[in-house]
């Protein structure tokens, strides 16, 4: 078990894609030019956090309807051009129905935030972010080359990238900044300590099915990867982060090295990041790794729902790793049967990386 020392535990980004560690390593790092550019990310992920952190609602969506065979559900989707500049939402330069624009980040928004929409509809039954037809709203060319995408609580945003390719270019970063919708709108996780990881956690895994939904894939042939698009050919790294081999994603003279844990003997205890929310969570993300794995077949089917209905059942904010854990051995035991190889595998899996 590790143990960080706290610098700033202002500079934690909530919903934001890149996480504060690789900030803190530019500001170590870098020329003068990168710690003043990584300085100015981390002061506006503190203000998207103290904005979002008023739009969360005191209430939440919890078990979508069953939609099943009544409609097809379909997206309602905005996307606008922020034109490098501060304000959100933009421009209006795409909407549901208009066909592809010839600006490459508006049509990488609309059609992620489509393809995320058709995993929660076709597979969770799930209409929208908050289970009730919201529309998805998306801002392209947030701020001049800026390095993030993130989830404010009511629309996305992305930057054109600095440091990373434009944030657009990888699914698994749109499936993962919306998946932080459905969590806001199923009860919520609290962003810190545990519950954080998890929030993020459920946000990797979701991310990850959104592209392996899209491509068809069996969990065998996916990489796993988290943001693997944005890294650009000078970062020594493959993504941001390993759902297969966390702690290996990206190990760069610049960006530092992934210091996620992938067995609770790792675990890192630090007031930094909300409490190492993008850190701590390579365990349970592990988990799911080696659960989709050992069950074979297509994640967002048997993996994805036990998932996927614990967050609609868990109903505790601060839940830690072994609620989690325990919830989603009950939604495999109320799907599959205690005695099932659905059940069996996934003990399995949670205790491959020290939970139980």
């Amino acid at each position: 078990m590790k143990t960080l020392e706290n610098h700033d535990h202002h500079h934690c980004s909530i919903h934001c894609i890149m996480p504060p560690h690789m900030l803190e390593s530019i500001k170590m790092r870098g020329t003068d030019k990168q710690k003043k550019e990584a300085m100015g990310l981390e002061k506006l992920a503190h203000e998207i956090r103290e904005r979002r952190n008023e739009l969360i609602p005191s209430g939440g969506f919890q078990v979508a309807d069953e939609v099943f065979g009544i409609a097809p559900l379909n997206p309602n989707r905005e996307v606008y051009d922020g034109e490098s500049k501060v304000g959100l939402p933009g421009k209006l330069a795409r909407k549901e129905g208009d066909g592809p624009t010839g600006d490459r980040e508006v049509d990488e928004a609309f059609d992620g935030a489509g393809d995320t929409f058709r995993l929660f509809a076709d597979i969770y039954g799930r209409d929208s972010l908050d289970g009730n037809g919201m529309k998805l709203i998306s801002t392209v060319h947030h701020r001049n080359n800026y390095d993030n995408a993130f989830w404010n609580g009511s629309q996305m945003a992305y930057g054109d990238g600095n440091f990373f390719e434009p944030l657009t270019r990888s699914l698994t970063v749109i499936g993962h900044e919306l998946s932080h919708g459905v969590v806001q709108f199923s009860g919520g996780l609290i962003y810190r300590n545990q519950s954080g990881a998890l929030n993020e956690h459920f946000a990797d895994v979701m991310g990850c099915l959104t592209e392996q939904h899209k491509k068809d894939q069996e969990a065998s042939d996916a990489d796993w990867l988290v943001g693997a698009e944005i890294i650009g050919p000078g970062i020594n790294g493959d993504a941001l982060r390993s759902m297969k081999t966390p702690g290996l994603a990206y190990n760069d003279p610049l960006l530092g090295k992934d210091p996620q844990p992938y067995h609770m003997d790792h675990y890192v205890n630090t007031s930094q990041d909300n409490g190492g929310v993008h850190i701590n969570s390579g365990i349970p993300n592990h988990a799911f790794y080696l659960y989709a794995v050992m069950l074979g077949g297509k994640s967002w089917e048997q993996a994805g729902h036990v998932w996927y209905d614990a967050l609609q059942n868990i109903n505790n904010p601060h839940a830690t790793f072994v609620d989690w854990a325990d919830e989603t051995l009950n939604q495999a035991f109320v799907r599959f049967g205690n005695g099932s190889r659905e059940f069996l595998l996934l003990r399995r899996a949670w205790k491959l990386v020290g939970i139980y």
